[in-house]
């Protein structure tokens, strides 16, 4: 890796906890700069204290429009470049779809949806600029099967699946690579209520490390490893099947708990 003022800037957002942060921690052991953007920035205390040169904790809501800006201009006028942005902020709320209210399917798409959208149209004008950049909006497979219990949560994800193929197209001759990447699901907080048994789920330490490695890659999807890029083949062809069976181990595990 290049010197400090010379490394690749990575923005992340949702960078305080989970693959977020991991994925983070790794891009920082491995040389680059990064500018971590959350609601709060009480982890990373102790990588801004190793890492004073390469890190730069931006505390931003990605659902005010005004903190994305304020968090991007700040990261162009000390380092004058965004290499790469990865979306990865992201609000999960278990509940029965019955049991919810339009308002609570908004707050999730604030996050996951129109988060990430107000990311890339703040650092498309830096992008185009320079006729180069990557923007990996981070998926999930309950965008493709479904979920019992997150219908918004999934929603949100399956818009970002299409709003990402979209972009891809449409910002290609520009120079600009937009992607997705499909984590397997993954030990952290907003996985937590799903009720999968933890068996079943990767640790964020290991996913954020792996990921850290394709930071720079292109591909149309990035996936960890080889077993979730075929656990994702299936789920691309077997949707219904994927949602039924991980629904059904979840409901068990959750009955054997007690919840």
């Amino acid at each position: 890796m290049s010197s400090p003022l010379k490394s690749p800037v990575v923005i992340i957002t949702g960078a305080g906890n989970g693959i977020g942060f991991f994925l983070a921690r790794s891009l920082l052991e491995d040389g680059f700069r990064v500018a971590a953007l959350d609601v709060s920035g009480e982890n990373l205390v102790p990588l801004r204290e190793t890492y004073a040169e390469l890190l730069r904790y931006h505390q931003c809501d990605v659902t005010d429009t005004a903190q994305v800006k304020a968090a991007v201009d700040s990261v162009i006028a000390e380092w004058d470049a965004i290499d790469i942005l990865v979306n990865n902020a992201c609000l999960a709320v278990f509940s029965p779809f019955e049991q919810r209210n339009p308002d609570d399917f908004r707050r999730e798409m604030e996050v996951n949806y129109f988060g990430y959208l107000r990311m890339i149209w703040a650092v498309l004008p830096h992008m185009k600029a320079r006729g180069q950049g990557i923007i990996h909006n981070v998926s999930s497979s309950v965008g493709i099967t479904g979920f019992p219990g997150v219908s918004g949560y999934a929603s949100s994800k399956g818009a970002i699946e299409a709003m990402t193929r979209t972009l891809a197209i449409e910002l290609e001759p520009l120079g600009i690579t937009v992607n997705l990447i499909h984590p397997p699901l993954t030990h952290t907080k907003s996985a937590a209520p799903l009720g999968v048994p933890p068996q079943a789920m990767e640790d964020a330490v290991h996913v954020g490390r792996k990921l850290a490695r394709k930071i720079q890659s292109t591909s149309t999807i990035i996936t960890p490893d080889f077993k979730t890029a075929a656990g994702l083949f299936v789920t691309r062809h077997f949707p219904r099947a994927m949602g039924r069976l991980m629904g059904k181990m979840a409901q068990r595990a959750r009955r054997q708990q007690g919840t």
